[in-house]
């Protein structure tokens, strides 16, 4: 076989020439596509008002990131000449919490199964993460509200997340071998509750330890988009305020669509422990081709409303212009292959996955009023691509964009009846999630 592996025909002297040059330069520089000749496209047909650009720093929560821009972007836009910074910290104390509790209950409920059962490796093989989806801003800002940014700040481990999850992960795992124990050993229901409720306390003093200890309540002042007070100071509890800025009833107002080309279109789909409350929401999805969800991202726009959307964000992207096309690298032609594979056929090998949440906040319309270019909002700080900002193409844009959220109202009847069905249940391992 070896034989006749290296029986490679002779190289051309261009051949050769490209061989040394691969040898001795950086990939992405030699395989520079067209789209890096032209300029990054600056003005859009439909733009939502611009805010201010966070950054999620060495954490994995862009899914916070880009549900909180469009909170605040909504409560901009019902609030003239007030703006709001919601904090990522408090949300993400509750998060860390909520997902210990969900991985030591699921060890109890399938405390029953062998310690090889796929489920039960599931749970341990991932205790907690901080990734996550915008099915986490529906059941977390209901459960415990939100907080400005003002009042819980950051803290060294909520921006760099990788040491404490070390920690958490360690314990969980811990717990989850102890509570197998307890089942194994024919404890009652009630012991096994006391010892995880035992267990969650200690989870919880080290959270606070690294985030610092959850607000009951705060006094706070509205500000414009300068920082400037606007009003008097009042005092809230955290459910108090979100309410006040309009974040109830989150579940009831947004539609979750999927671009998942290896599932019927047009069908509800939901994801077993995809959720970030045992008591929550799993992600549940309708399934529709490109053309319709551009059509529903589209009419947001137009109503000055933001969306969270997610991505393949490792795929052909210009991350210093922050630009992203299928024109971007050309691997194909400096390496004499092909790439042919589809959306499906990635997805199905695990050669692409919804890796990254952004915030879609403006399109491009050519005279027909079909997408030329996108615009999306990143947690990357403002230094990063166009100012905090990737540019996309269409083509790019219907290829690496899987997931996004829009409000009810600009679906239409006929999706949201369909939103109705009984969902068919994926599997907890699911490259999409």
């Amino acid at each position: 076989m070896l034989k006749e592996i290296t029986a490679q025909p002779e190289p051309t002297q261009a051949q050769k020439a490209l061989r040394n040059a691969v040898l001795t330069n950086n990939i992405l520089a030699l395989a520079a596509g067209d789209a890096l000749r032209y300029p990054v496209p600056a003005t859009f047909s439909i733009e939502t008002q611009k805010q201010s650009i966070h950054d999620q720093k060495s954490s994995g929560r862009c899914w916070m990131f880009s549900g909180m821009n469009v909170l605040r972007s909504d409560f901009a836009l019902h609030n003239e000449g007030k703006a709001v910074e919601f904090s990522q910290g408090h949300l993400f104390f509750w998060d860390q919490l909520e997902k210990a509790n969900l991985m030591l209950q699921g060890v109890i409920d399938t405390g029953k199964k062998d310690i090889d059962d796929p489920e039960v490796q599931f749970l341990f093989g991932a205790p907690l993460s901080d990734g996550g989806t915008f099915c986490g801003i529906i059941d977390l800002v209901e459960k415990y509200g939100l907080v400005p940014q003002s009042v819980v700040p950051e803290t060294f481990s909520s921006e760099n997340t990788s040491q404490i999850d070390r920690i958490m992960r360690s314990k969980l795992r811990e717990y989850g071998l102890r509570l197998r124990s307890m089942i194994a050993g024919k404890k009652t229901a009630s012991d096994i509750e006391r010892e995880k409720t035992a267990m969650l306390k200690e989870i919880y003093r080290i959270l606070a330890t690294a985030y610092g200890t959850p607000v009951e309540c705060f006094e706070y002042a509205h500000v414009d988009a300068k920082g400037n007070r606007v009003g008097e100071k009042k005092r809230y509890t955290p459910k108090d305020f979100s309410k006040e800025c309009g974040a109830t009833g989150l579940a009831e107002r947004y539609l979750m669509v999927m671009n998942d080309p290896r599932h019927e279109y047009h069908k509800v789909y939901e994801i077993e422990y995809d959720r970030h409350t045992y008591d929550g929401h799993n992600w549940r999805y309708l399934n529709l081709p490109m053309d319709e969800i551009e059509a529903l991202a589209i009419a947001s726009l137009k109503g000055g409303q933001k969306m969270y959307s997610s991505y393949d964000t490792g795929k052909y992207i210009d991350r210093k212009r922050g630009f992203a096309s299928l024109e971007t690298y050309n691997f194909a032609d400096l390496f004499e292959t092909s790439f042919p594979m589809d959306k499906a056929q990635r997805l199905k090998t695990r050669e692409s996955a919804s890796a990254h949440a952004m915030t879609l906040t403006a399109v491009d319309l050519d005279e027909k009023g079909k997408a030329r270019f996108w615009k999306v909002e990143n947690s990357w700080g403002a230094d990063s691509g166009q100012k905090g900002y990737l540019v996309m193409t269409d083509g790019w844009f219907r290829e690496y964009m899987f997931r996004l959220v829009v409000e009810k109202k600009y679906a239409g009847e006929k999706l949201l009846k369909e939103a109705e069905q009984k969902p068919v249940m994926l599997k907890y391992d699911d490259i999409l999630f």
